[in-house]
Formats: C-alpha cells, sequence, structure tokens
C-alpha cells in the first residue's frame, strides 16, 4: 500500500488533451476515461517503500537505476527533493507488439576444455536458444493515452526549471503524444520534431517502407540549456569541397573574400592590384597573408583558405541519417530487444546537458541513457519495471566502471521478472480460473463452483499502472459498468488488487452502492503472487585455494536445478515437436532437433556473484567478486571481458559468506555459504 500520496504541481492542469487552440471552430480532442485520470492526478503519485538491492562503489553523486513504474519512481524522486535536468525516454510505442529476449544456453563448463583442444568455435546462430517475453506492448489508444498523459505530468514534476525532455516514439501514436506533450509542457514549450533515420531501404514492404522513427523534444521553460551539436562532415562532402591540399598536407576549401554585389557592406581598397570591395579589413587580409591563409586563383583574386581540420562539422539539423541502428556485429550490442545507439543519446546529452548535471531515462531498457551520461560526466538515474533491464544495465555499468546503488520500489508490481510474465502465470496460480466467453473483457475469467456458480473474476493489468490500485473511481466502475452486463444468475464477482487506497472505505462503498444480490469478494493478489517465484538449487562446494598465482578462496559449482527454466525448454520443445509434426502431414521433411541440459544443469547458469561483506540474507549486496558468462562461454570477470572458457568455479580473495546465481532467464537465487 502506498505510503502517502505526493502532488504533482501546488496547482493541477485542468482538462486533458484539449485542443482549445481551435477557437473558431470549438473542436477537441477527448478519449476515454479522462475524468479518472484527472481524479489520480489530483490525488497525487502514489509514493511506496523503497529497498536498497546493492551499492556499486561510494556513489557519491547518488547515481540511481531504479526498478519501478515511470509514476512512483518520479514519486520517490519528489519525496526525496531530486531534480533532473534532462529526461530521454523510449517509452512502448503502442505498437501491438511482444518484445522477446533472446535466452542462449551457456556451454557445459565440464566439456568447455576439450572444445577448447578441439578448437571449436560455435557459431552464434548453431548456439541453442529460444525466446521468452519481457513485455508486451499492447494497448487500446485511449488506456495508452491516459496511460502517457499521467508518466509525463509525473516526469514534469521532477524536472528542472532549465530541464529539457525527449520522447522517441514512431507512427503508431507519436502524434497523439505529441498533442499531450504540447498541452502538459506548452506548445510554446515545444522545440523540435527530429526524424531519426533508423533503418535503410528493404525490398520486402508493399508499401513505402518504414525507416524513421521520431523524437519530441520540448523544454520545461523558455530557460533553457542546449549547446547544438556539430554533426561531422561526410566523406562525400569532403571529398566534393575540401578537394585542395596545401604543401603540409592539409586539406582546405577556399571561399570568397570579395563583397561584390553585397549592398552596403563591404571595404573598398587595393590588393595585390585589384581594387574593390572586401569582407574584411585591410589589417584582417593583411594578417592572413601572413600566416599563409590566402589562397590565389589564377588571375590573382585572393580567396580565404578554411582547413578542415580546423572545423568540428556542420550544426545538426532535424534530420539524423547519420546515426545508424545497433546491428548484430555491434561491439555496444547487449542483446535487448529495444535497444537504441549510444551515439543517438550522445548527441541529446551532449545538447540538453552539460557535465555534472542530471539526466534520467524512466523507461530505461537497456541502460544507454545512463551508460552514455556516465561516460559523458553526468549523473543519471535509470528506472524500469522489468529486472532484465536491471541486470542489463547493472552489468553495462559495472563494465563502464560506474557508480551507482540498486534500489526496488516496492509497490506490488515488481515481484516478478516483468509483468507480461506475470499476468501469464497468475492465470494459472489462482485455482479453477478459466476463460469465459460469456463475460466482457474486463473480467480475466471466471471460477465455477457448487454455491456460487459462475463467478467472474476481475484481475488488475500489470501492464497498466493506472488499474493498480483499488479505490472509490474503480470500484464504482466495477459497479456502474462492468456488473450489470453479467449474467442475471451472477451470484458473487471476485476483485483481485495489488494496492488497495482504504480497504474501510472500499467495502462500506460497496455495501451502499453495489448490488445486494451479488457479492463482492476483495482479495489481496500479493498473496497469490508470493507463490510466483520458485527458488532455483544448487550444490556448491567452498575451499581455500594457493597455487602460486592465486591466493584465496574458491566456489566450485557442482550443480545448479532451475526447475523454471527447465520446464520453458520443455514447453518450447514440446511446440517444436508439433510443429515438425505438423509439418511432416502437409508432405514437408521436417527434421526435430530438442534443446538439451545436462544433468548438471551448468550451462543454464549466466551470473554469479560472491559476497564477503555479511551472511545476512535481507542486507543489500556487496559484489566482492563476480562472473558472467557470454553465450559463446567465454567469462567477463568483474566487467572485464576475457577469451577463458567458465571451468564452474567462482575465486575471492576474501571468505565469501553469500553466493547469489542469476540464471539465463533471469531469475537471482541467493545462498548462504
Amino acid at each position: 500500500m502506498a505510503i502517502k500520496y505526493i502532488p504533482y504541481f501546488p496547482n493541477t492542469l485542468e482538462g486533458q488533451a484539449v485542443l482549445d487552440n481551435f477557437v473558431r471552430t470549438k473542436r477537441i480532442l477527448r478519449y476515454r476515461d479522462n475524468d479518472r485520470v484527472e481524479e489520480r492526478i489530483q490525488q497525487g503519485m502514489p509514493l511506496y517503500e523503497t529497498e536498497l538491492q546493492e551499492r556499486v562503489g561510494r556513489n557519491q553523486n547518488g547515481n540511481l537505476v531504479l526498478r519501478g513504474e515511470c509514476l512512483s519512481a518520479c514519486a520517490y524522486l519528489k519525496d526525496k527533493g531530486i531534480t533532473v535536468d534532462l529526461v530521454y525516454i523510449d517509452p512502448p510505442f503502442a505498437s501491438g507488439a511482444d518484445y522477446a529476449k533472446k535466452v542462449y544456453l551457456r556451454r557445459n563448463p565440464k566439456v568447455a576444455e576439450a572444445i577448447r583442444q578441439a578448437e571449436s568455435e560455435l557459431d552464434i546462430e548453431e548456439l541453442r536458444s529460444f525466446e521468452e517475453k519481457m513485455y508486451g506492448d499492447i494497448w487500446n489508444k485511449e488506456s495508452y493515452l491516459n496511460w502517457m498523459y499521467e508518466n509525463l505530468m509525473a516526469i514534469k514534476s521532477v524536472m528542472s526549471d532549465t530541464a529539457s525532455i525527449y520522447v522517441h516514439l514512431d507512427y503508431h501514436i507519436g502524434h497523439y503524444v505529441k498533442i499531450l506533450m504540447d498541452e502538459v509542457f506548452g506548445e510554446d514549450n515545444f522545440r523540435n520534431e527530429i526524424v531519426w533515420k533508423r533503418s535503410t531501404a528493404h525490398n520486402d514492404s508493399t508499401g513505402y517502407a518504414n525507416l524513421h522513427d521520431c523524437i519530441f523534444y520540448y523544454s520545461k521553460s523558455s530557460d533553457l540549456y542546449f549547446d547544438i551539436p556539430m554533426v561531422p562532415y561526410t566523406q562525400e562532402y569532403i571529398d566534393r569541397y575540401y578537394n585542395k591540399t596545401d604543401e603540409n598536407g592539409r586539406k582546405y576549401l577556399d571561399r570568397d573574400l570579395s563583397a561584390k554585389g553585397l549592398k552596403g557592406s563591404g571595404y573598398s581598397y587595393s590588393w595585390n592590384g585589384k581594387e574593390g570591395y572586401w569582407r574584411c579589413p585591410i589589417s584582417t587580409m593583411q594578417k592572413m597573408e601572413r600566416e599563409g591563409r590566402l589562397y590565389y586563383t589564377s588571375n590573382g583574386t585572393p580567396r580565404y583558405k578554411q582547413y578542415l581540420d580546423e572545423m568540428e562539422g556542420v550544426p545538426a539539423q532535424d534530420l539524423w541519417t547519420d546515426i545508424y541502428a545497433v546491428n548484430s556485429q555491434a561491439d555496444e550490442r547487449v542483446d535487448y530487444a529495444t535497444q537504441k545507439p549510444e551515439a543517438l543519446l550522445e548527441r541529446i546529452i551532449k545538447a540538453s546537458s552539460n557535465k555534472g548535471m542530471v539526466v534520467a531515462d524512466f523507461f530505461g531498457g537497456s541502460g544507454v541513457t545512463a551508460a552514455v551520461a556516465n561516460r559523458l560526466g553526468r549523473k543519471f538515474i535509470h528506472a524500469d519495471i522489468n529486472i532484465n533491464s536491471i541486470q542489463t544495465t547493472r552489468d553495462r555499468l559495472l563494465a563502464a566502471k560506474a557508480e551507482f546503488d540498486i534500489r526496488e520500489i516496492k509497490d506490488g508490481v515488481s515481484l516478478y521478472r516483468n509483468p507480461v510474465q506475470t499476468m501469464e502465470r497468475l492465470k494459472k496460480l489462482i485455482p479453477g480460473l478459466r476463460n469465459e466467453d460469456a463475460l466482457d473483457k474486463f473480467w480475466e475469467g471466471s471460477i465455477v463452483d457448487t454455491k456460487y456458480g459462475m463467478t467472474p473474476v476481475y484481475l488488475p493489468n500489470l501492464m497498466d499502472g493506472s488499474t493498480r490500485v483499488l479505490d472509490k473511481p474503480l470500484m464504482n466502475r466495477i459497479i456502474r459498468e462492468a456488473m450489470p452486463d453479467l449474467p442475471d444468475n451472477t451470484k458473487r464477482v471476485i476483485v483481485y488488487y495489488i494496492d488497495i487506497d482504504n480497504r474501510e472505505e472500499i467495502e462500506r462503498f460497496i455495501r451502499e452502492q453495489g448490488n445486494p444480490l451479488v457479492t463482492i469478494e476483495l482479495r489481496d493478489l500479493k498473496q497469490v503472487l508470493d507463490n510466483v517465484v520458485v527458488e532455483d538449487l544448487a550444490e556448491w562446494e567452498v575451499s581455500e585455494e594457493s597455487n602460486g598465482l592465486f591466493n584465496g578462496w574458491k566456489v566450485e559449482i557442482k550443480q545448479f536445478q532451475s526447475d523454471r527454466v527447465r520446464q520453458k525448454i520443455y514447453e518450447i520443445n514440446q511446440k517444436n515437436q508439433l510443429q515438425v509434426l505438423q509439418q511432416k502431414a502437409k508432405g514437408k521433411e521436417k527434421t526435430f532437433t530438442p534443446i538439451l541440459v545436462s544433468d548438471e544443469g551448468l550451462e543454464t547458469i549466466e551470473w554469479i556473484s560472491l559476497d564477503c561483506t555479511t551472511a545476512e540474507r535481507s542486507a543489500p549486496w556487496h559484489s566482492d567478486s563476480e562472473i558472467k558468462i557470454d553465450k559463446l562461454g567465454c567469462v567477463i570477470k568483474n566487467g572485464t571481458k576475457t577469451t577463458d572458457y567458465w571451468d564452474a568455479c567462482i575465486r575471492c580473495d576474501h571468505k565469501p559468506l553469500r553466493m547469489k546465481i542469476r540464471n539465463i532467464c533471469g531469475d537471482e537465487t541467493v545462498i548462504l555459504l
């Protein structure tokens, strides 16, 4: 339950997406549930407890990696008095697509040495892999816009007076979001719509190929920080214009010094026997002559030498075609579905922030904003609901030697890897829940028993933060809109909630406003979610090691069992086998190669960390030594890449007290040693 509610602003904005600039026609744009969103904004942002998970380095700059939704992250910042100077967000695009993480089985370290001796390198495409959903970008337009409006309001409330915001979207919803941004930030504070060409031409389109995204750039006020970025010249431009070379090998182009035709300007004097009007006074011309900066044409006319090595490039425009998406061979690739290139964020961060300023990304994804901000000497805040985002960002920042805190917002939504997987699992964990065609999509399904018959079940959508809190407006909607359409013989409904505003008031509201013939039963969803995560099991051996090269402690992993990973692999094998049988039935020759895991299960481990500081299970993690096994089986030791295969061991200088193991799907288990 929220500790309290933090106001967005002293005075809440009135209206929502109202195009009141069309004065003559009085045309307005509205969408469903505006009133509910306004009620929530008037109530404020829900503030929840946060828990320090890990501190990397001393972190004197207060850098933050927050696991939680945008709304609750902003409430935390506002409560702590933290403001941000630049915001870049790459939120869901309302594209209707599911985004998946490619999951690779690692090499079994028991056979790694044999592979090395055979000098055998598996091609990435040959590695045994499968996909796992990270999040679903599936929204109806009204829900998305309401959700985005709340987020933009929350973000604005933590922006400094000179701050700017860049919102990265595409054609699915960008034009609608721009209307919201006009209202939230003011049309006068719109700076640019940047078009980023993220893809090269392709031939598989049936119409005009979609090659670009849009980035909407706004400031909070007219007083903003902006240093226009310079774009390096292309080789084509250099070859065309900087086509002369002096005696020292320096490339230059020659510029006109004549003021002929420039009305009311220029200096009249004779130079090198030529009378005329010149762009500079004779003293400047003499200085350029002494410095060898003059180039003379065949008829003796002087021109100015502009050297290539003295030019930064051309000022960036609103069409960016020189930054390419992250491809499969890029060094910066971290195998995150929506990863954006570092060059894109570098241009934005350099343009709209200075060193020491705070840069925030509330849909942080792969951590590119935080990584680039850190490299450029800015402070950073990374927030995301997805545990894979937090893990990817943490590992990326560790490799960059950054210092930061990882905190988890205890809002009841972050209890599993990501919302889409939790929703899928919930349906299996609620006893007797089944799909029910007779019910509106508002209801998740029904439970049938002998006492009540068919009981409709409502589940909050974990992918939509606006349904997290069961309050009077939501309860009123259930009673007034959803329940009247239920079958006449309905005797009971079950309403699950993650957070509840005031249970006593809600129950009183139900007694006063509800249908006396239908019982409304309230259930806490967190009691179900507690059963979602099952910890993995490991067998290990701890020993001291001294071999001349290393003196310290060694933990050897003998066996690792992850029921969830094995179940996932089993389901994929079953699905693939069925597809092969279906293809064979159609006369197509197909073969089935199952994904197999050894008895030891060590190839399902992605990362291990040792804590030599504390043995208290619930204490913040302190990583004294860690390894990450990449998809080729090589070890990354404390953020540094190596070409060594993993030998099933991890080493540290001091006696380890706790061990944390992350499986290839992202589940982490803490083990007391």
